[in-house]
């Protein structure tokens, strides 16, 4: 396995710790439809938290969250409304980003960024 998908992986698994740690019920990881993939799908609040994990090694390039498109946007929307349907959920729903990024001293730093897709226009 590539070095940068065991960076994902630790940066998925942080998440979720945070999440825990912050009352949120994770319900699945990796949720998968067509060529879809919600990272994690979480509960607080009779809220349906869908989260996006984006982790990077160094933010010279661009901010993680900045990495989310429009087309990634209306695929995970798309993945969120075939689970509500399949699991028969009626929940109001919300979409986060957690970014994960190193700090000057590598200590890894989460930044949870709620109603993350509310700046996006996604049609």
């Amino acid at each position: 396995m590539a070095n940068h998908n065991d960076f994902g992986i630790l940066a998925e698994d942080l998440a979720v710790e945070h999440l825990k740690e912050n009352g949120y019920s994770i319900l699945v990881r990796n949720f998968r439809f067509q060529k879809a993939e919600i990272d994690i799908i979480a509960e607080k609040d009779n809220l349906i938290i869908v989260v996006e994990v984006k982790a990077r090694s160094t933010d010279a390039f661009m901010l993680p969250q900045e990495a989310v498109t429009k087309t990634k946007i209306r695929s995970i929307v798309s993945a969120a409304n075939h689970y509500l349907e399949e699991f028969n959920r009626n929940n109001e729903v919300r979409f986060d980003i957690i970014s994960v990024l190193p700090n000057k001293n590598k200590n890894l730093i989460i930044d949870h960024i709620k109603d993350a897709f509310q700046a996006f226009d996604a049609n």
